[in-house]
């Protein structure tokens, strides 16, 4: 009796065991299939070919051809969710296929439903050659829904570049209007911290993961005008150091977008970032920036909380 109820112990701690392993492996398997799902990379690749061919296409058949086809929304530069739109430099649509009554028409302050003046962004980023950011626009795919794309840019000459994008339609970007007046509202009184007491001050209380501007998952950021971070209290390795190029899972380089942004004055902006309350895991982040006195901004953000969708 006793080898029996020994054996029935036995067999009770191996379920068990086996039981914990299997969530385990179950939790670290959704936490790595969420990450996998914040990232475009495996159709950046093609994303980036697309624009390269439609330049191309540009400089081999000269302007006013191009844009004809660019404008046609049963033409070759339209494949599936892929699709190619032009703008020249000021803002001005000079190509569209599901647009057509945007062509002609200045869109250089437009912004998406969360403020991302996208436009201004996606010039940004062609000025520099080529480049990747975020923005949330209706999906010709899924009935004009709205939904978070990753555009990319690249010019064609001085004068004009182009664009297309892919629709990471698993990403939840809903942010409320309540969410992004109290993400303003806490860096307007981190930015009233620095007025009233300095700037040395100040980003010691902001580096402090016990003070006054770091709870929940929530904390101010800092940077001077050449990517040199002033705070980042959740990861302090990196304070002093130059993040000017740094870029995140899909290749947008945030930093450099949150500098633009700030000499605008201030500004909302998109990227993926660690979380700090979900023990870092990579999560989309809008973020809210605000420049102090021309030589450093501050900032802070807010994670989509949104579960991962399917279609």
């Amino acid at each position: 009796m006793k080898s029996r109820n020994m054996l029935l112990t036995l067999i009770v701690l191996l379920s068990a065991t086996v039981f914990v392993i299997q969530s385990a492996l179950a939790t670290e398997k959704s936490i790595n299939m969420e990450n996998a799902s914040l990232s475009a990379s495996s159709n950046k690749t093609e994303l980036v070919s697309f624009v390269e061919s439609a330049v191309a296409y540009a400089q081999k058949n000269g302007k006013d051809k191009a844009l004809k086809e660019f404008s046609n929304k049963t033409g070759s530069f339209v494949r599936g969710d892929l699709y190619i739109y032009a703008y020249d430099f000021n803002g001005i649509n000079i190509a569209h296929p599901f647009k057509p009554d945007w062509i002609g028409t200045d869109k250089l302050n437009i912004t998406d439903s969360n403020g991302i003046p996208y436009i201004r962004n996606l010039i940004n980023v062609a000025k520099e050659g080529n480049g990747f950011t975020y923005f949330i626009f209706p999906n010709p795919a899924h009935d004009n829904r709205n939904e978070l794309k990753i555009g990319y840019a690249m010019k064609v000459d001085d004068s004009w570049w182009l664009g297309s994008g892919l629709y990471l339609s698993n990403i939840s970007a809903s942010f409320t209007e309540k969410e992004r007046d109290e993400l303003v509202s806490f860096v307007e009184g981190a930015l009233r911290l620095v007025k009233e007491n300095g700037k040395q001050k100040s980003l010691a209380v902001f580096n402090d993961l016990k003070g006054n501007f770091t709870s929940d998952g929530r904390y101010i950021f800092a940077y001077d005008y050449e990517g040199r971070n002033l705070a980042l209290p959740n990861q302090p390795e990196l304070v002093g150091t130059n993040r000017f190029d740094a870029r995140d899972s899909n290749g947008v380089d945030f930093v450099r977008q949150a500098i633009d942004t700030a000499r605008r004055g201030s500004g909302f902006l998109y990227y993926i970032y660690p979380d700090p309350a979900k023990n870092m895991t990579q999560s989309l982040k809008l973020s809210y920036v605000v420049n102090v006195d021309d030589t450093w901004f501050l900032g802070s953000g807010i994670y989509s909380k949104g579960k991962i969708k399917t279609n």
